[in-house]
């Protein structure tokens, strides 16, 4: 049973999903971007207490409170941490934020011209720590490079079979399909993941509901369907790579669409800055991210 605030907060919130979910490998790149070099940590504790200490300031800064961001995704050690003295999740879900967790393990290497999601064996534990702590859904994700349709129908097939094992424990999953924005044939990536993803959507029982996050599409409304199914809480647009100004360009043609940007988000918050400067530059992210979340063309 799904918490029936953070619920109404996901499916009805006018707002988007911060995705703060950066995980071991590409944590460095992250903490690149944040202004911190690679010769600020000597090991993974260093590394993570760094990008620990960055997300803190994101989620205790008082734009991240303004009411635009209706939930996070978290990586596992951000969820476990704390800021400002208190559990993560608990604070942002104090802040008006929902809580999500970042499930999957990495990707498989690149086979149908897929890569699907590693192997999950401890699954079943991290979803029960992940509930008593107040997580309300997950995210996982997996990547489509080539208009295959066999493994872009097994990639959603994953998808949909990892999603029902995290609907058994009571979260709700965030479903991740991300079709490559560098990819020749993306368009028709676009068009077979819509049909593969409708299919899985039309079997699920009446009682049971799904996030999708998906790639921006290259026809604006091309996913418009998955937006009215009644199997979907909420569609939600990665940034893949696109800058803020591209990804919200791209993202204010799609009805229905919000953001869940990660890269996107954070892209001019750096170390040096003193909090009000921080402060500034990530407010003025969230107004133009929930502009093109909630304000369409």
């Amino acid at each position: 049973m799904h918490d029936p605030k953070m619920m109404d907060k996901i499916e009805n919130g006018q707002g988007f999903i911060a995705a703060l979910d950066q995980s071991g490998g590409s944590t460095p790149k992250a903490l690149k971007g944040y202004g911190v070099e690679a010769d600020a940590f000597s090991n993974d504790d260093e590394m993570f207490a760094l990008i620990h200490g960055m997300r803190s300031r994101i989620v205790t800064a008082p734009s991240f409170g303004s009411g635009k961001v209706i939930g996070a995704i978290l990586f596992e050690k951000t969820m476990d941490g704390e800021a400002d003295g208190k559990p993560v999740p608990t604070l942002l879900w104090e802040r008006g934020v929902v809580p999500f967790l970042k499930v999957d393990k990495g990707l498989e290497d690149e086979a149908d011209g897929v890569q699907m999601m590693k192997p999950m064996p401890e699954l079943g534990v991290l979803l029960e720590r992940a509930k008593a702590k107040g997580v309300f859904g997950t995210k996982m994700r997996s990547v489509i490079n080539l208009a295959s349709p066999t493994g872009i129908a097994a990639i959603v097939q994953q998808q949909f079979d990892v999603a029902s094992q995290i609907l058994d424990h009571g979260l709700m999953p965030m479903i991740e399909p991300e079709v490559n924005i560098k990819s020749a044939e993306r368009a028709q990536c676009d068009t077979i993941l819509l049909e593969e993803i409708t299919k899985q959507l039309d079997a699920l029982p009446a009682d049971r509901k799904v996030m999708l996050k998906l790639s921006i599409p290259t026809e604006a409304n091309l996913y418009a369907p998955l937006v009215d199914h009644p199997r979907v809480a909420r569609v939600v647009a990665l940034s893949g790579g696109f800058s803020r100004d591209e990804a919200c360009a791209e993202l204010a043609k799609n009805r229905g669409m919000i953001a869940s940007f990660s890269r996107a988000l954070l892209q001019d918050l750096r170390h040096s800055m003193t909090d009000a400067e921080f402060d500034q530059s990530l407010g003025s992210a969230i107004d133009q991210i929930h502009k093109a979340s909630t304000v369409k063309d």
